[in-house]
């Protein structure tokens, strides 16, 4: 993907977007100093560029009862190609995988995993990642309280 450059308009659009992404693009255009043509066309190319990748709700966890958010540290056995994608692939495929990141250091992946309690969890380690042949290792640690989340990037100047 080609990146493309960002003026300070453009800049001031994915901060309001971050803020809300459904705010009316009349308002949007009043708050970067565009009419609400200019500031559609904007937003439609930020889009296109793939700067803007979607849009989406933000939901309370514990209001669905998913109260438990366990960061899981995973070693590959037999370090190679194969087995890096096929964990990348089987935990990619898993809704508990809430986010995913290839780490350098002691582990190899780790993986945010959120669940209703205790015993979602260990149903969902070993029935899903337990019997991953290419997984040699498994460190889970418990998130106690959720201090910052869904932070908006620090949108500055390139």
């Amino acid at each position: 993907m080609a990146r493309i450059e960002l003026d300070p308009i453009d800049l001031r659009i994915l901060r309001a977007l971050q803020r809300d992404a459904r705010i009316a693009n009349v308002d949007l255009a009043e708050e970067v100093g565009l009419s609400a043509s200019p500031c559609l066309r904007r937003v439609r190319r930020l889009e296109e560029a793939g700067v803007i990748a979607g849009y989406r709700a933000v939901i309370d966890r514990a209001a669905l009862g998913l109260s438990l958010t366990v960061f899981v540290a995973i070693k590959v056995g037999k370090h190679n190609r194969e087995n890096a994608v096929g964990l990348q692939e089987a935990l990619a495929a898993l809704p508990e995988v809430v986010a995913c990141h290839m780490l350098s250091g002691e582990a190899d992946f780790q993986a945010e995993v959120v669940v209703d309690d205790l015993a979602a969890y260990e149903r969902f380690l070993t029935d899903k990642l337990l019997v991953l042949p290419m997984v040699e290792d498994i460190r889970s640690n418990f998130a106690i309280r959720t201090v910052k989340s869904d932070s908006p990037l620090p949108v500055r100047r390139p």
